[in-house]
């Protein structure tokens, strides 16, 4: 049984050797063909598959069109004004438009959501004291 084991270590081993010693021949076909194969599944359409990927806005504008706007976060003034610059935080957008999709939440209610993890990951209470035992208030 032993022989077998040391046999199929061998056997592993040159193969090994000889895909490594002979890369410059078959890495590139190789490597094209994954990519092709890629390109292959990308392209197809699975039902549900625009939920997949949506582009985040770039804009005032284009987030208020998303839904990133309400009565308590209202961004109609800075549309109104033609502000330039780049519309809120991009990684913030993408994080409540994940919340919006995935709990089914309205953008007010995924950005109170949003902002409860951020404040949980950085160690602030529910009541937005920190929760470090060294923290005095004096108030």
């Amino acid at each position: 049984m032993a022989y077998l084991f040391y046999t199929f270590c061998f056997l592993v081993f040159i193969t090994g050797t000889a895909l490594y010693l002979t890369r410059a021949r078959w890495l590139e076909s190789f490597l094209a063909t994954i990519v092709n194969i890629q390109n292959r599944i990308e392209d197809r359409r699975f039902p549900g598959s625009s939920y997949l990927y949506s582009r985040i806005p770039s804009s005032f504008a284009d987030d208020a069109q998303a839904g990133l706007s309400s009565s308590n976060f209202d961004l109609s003034g800075n549309v109104e004004s033609g502000d330039s610059r780049g519309g809120l935080d991009s990684a913030a957008k993408r994080e409540i438009l994940r919340i919006m999709q995935r709990k089914r939440m309205q953008f007010d209610e995924a950005r109170r959501v949003y902002m409860q993890e951020r404040f949980q990951a950085n160690g602030i209470g529910a009541d937005g004291r920190p929760k470090d035992p060294k923290f005095v208030s004096f108030s």
